[in-house]
């Protein structure tokens, strides 16, 4: 048994590099936190101007619909070959191209004069923001083995920054009256500079390779021996498919505040125009927040824990929201759904890239991947119980995912002992 074997198993075999992680970890800290900024602020760019691209290509609202739909077809179409371009080039590489395509691709369609264009522009977009997405979060993986504690959270944070600073830019541009094609032209060209620059930053070497000792003496888990990788057992399928589960319990209350709260509101409890996005905003607020906390808490009392006391949130406060239903009420229960999820996508995916047996990046895909099948078929899930019976009863989807974290939380990890 190698001395980088057994000082695995201490539970803390370097105090000094926990407190220090080093010049090299504390960059690539820092180049992954503009990956993720730049990949939740680039889409978040175009999609306020989805209306004048519909308005400028004589769409109806059914043609509109399915062109966009070809973003998210497209995550799901080239999701699967994340894991295998990581591989091959690693997910450093792969994030900081990634990064481009997507912003070239989103700038093609938003200059694109016909509707085939405009579809298959999202479509790769999809497909390279969904490679982009595993690429980031494998990386920042990385770079939270070399620190010894949780910092996947606080990037996840920087994400949601990201799309409020696109957002912005958005709405400037449409202020200002600045063409769309101007508008991408230059947040396709600043975040492409973001993310080269970023690339000089990251961790060297493959992602299924011992780093070298960074300055404090902090080294990255050890590779698994090859007859490991030979066989993925029973209990690593099935601890995969219940990390899947806490992910999309996750993906499903993120989305149920996104595509239907300010509808709700207005619609079903009769909010007024200015009230109704509090829904929205007090979801997106509470995540970031509980994002911002999350590494700490996590450290504290580990993911399982963090996570089953964020379904229990989630549940109580959607349930009670939904039971007794009056506008603050209501704006609560979305807080409180925002709160109790935040950690349960990061900590899916940390789980995930330590399965036992799996190929580097590989179980880190496949999660993402059904992730995304969560956010495409909730909506119309919801949908069809609200035509059916009302919205209402189809926002019962969200404390039902609290559930759903609590009963499959015992995937994740319990609190790490320090020595």
């Amino acid at each position: 048994m190698t001395s980088t074997t057994d000082a695995s198993r201490d539970p803390d075999p370097n105090p000094d590099a926990r407190r220090d992680p080093g010049v090299a970890a504390r960059r690539a800290r820092r180049a992954v936190s503009a990956l993720f900024l730049t990949n939740g602020a680039l889409f978040a760019n175009i999609l306020p101007r989805y209306p004048e691209i519909k308005a400028a290509l004589g769409l109806d609202n059914a043609a509109y619909g399915i062109a966009v739909a070809a973003y998210p077809a497209g995550a799901i179409a080239a999701g699967l070959a994340a894991g295998v371009l990581i591989r091959r080039l690693g997910s450093a590489q792969i994030a900081v191209a990634g990064t481009v395509l997507t912003g070239i691709a989103l700038l093609l369609a938003g200059l694109s004069p016909t509707v085939i264009l405009f579809g298959l522009a999202l479509f790769v977009g999809g497909a390279s923001d969904a490679i982009t997405d595993v690429a980031q979060n494998a990386h920042g993986l990385r770079v939270q083995r070399r620190y010894g504690r949780s910092i996947i959270n606080a990037f996840h944070a920087i994400w949601s920054i990201g799309a409020v600073l696109g957002g912005c830019m958005a709405a400037a541009a449409i202020a200002f009256g600045i063409p769309v094609g101007v508008h991408l032209s230059i947040s396709t060209a600043l975040f492409a500079a973001v993310a080269l620059t970023a690339r000089r930053f990251c961790l060297p070497g493959r992602d299924d390779e011992l780093d070298e000792l960074d300055e404090a003496g902090s080294a990255e888990r050890p590779a698994a021996p090859a007859a490991g990788r030979r066989g993925v057992s029973g209990r690593t399928v099935a601890m995969l498919a219940m990390l899947t589960l806490v992910a999309m319990a996750g993906a499903v209350a993120e989305d149920a505040g996104n595509t239907w709260a300010t509808l709700y509101l207005a619609d079903s409890l009769g909010a007024a125009a200015a009230v109704a996005p509090l829904g929205f905003i007090a979801l997106v607020g509470a995540q970031f927040i509980g994002r911002i906390i999350g590494d700490g808490m996590v450290d504290r009392f580990g993911q399982r824990a963090v996570a089953r006391t964020g379904g229990l949130i989630t549940a109580v406060g959607m349930g009670l929201a939904l039971a007794f239903p009056s506008v603050p009420g209501t704006i609560l229960g979305f807080a409180a759904a925002g709160f109790g999820t935040a950690t349960l996508i990061p900590a899916a995916m940390h789980a995930a890239d330590e399965l036992p047996g799996i190929r580097a990046g590989m179980a880190l895909t496949i999660v993402s991947w059904l992730l995304r099948i969560g956010f495409l078929l909730s909506p119309p899930f919801v949908g069809f119980i609200a035509e059916n019976e009302s919205l209402r009863a189809g926002l019962l989807i969200a404390p039902a995912a609290g559930i759903v974290a609590i009963l499959f939380a015992g995937a994740l990890e319990k609190r790490r002992a320090t020595g």
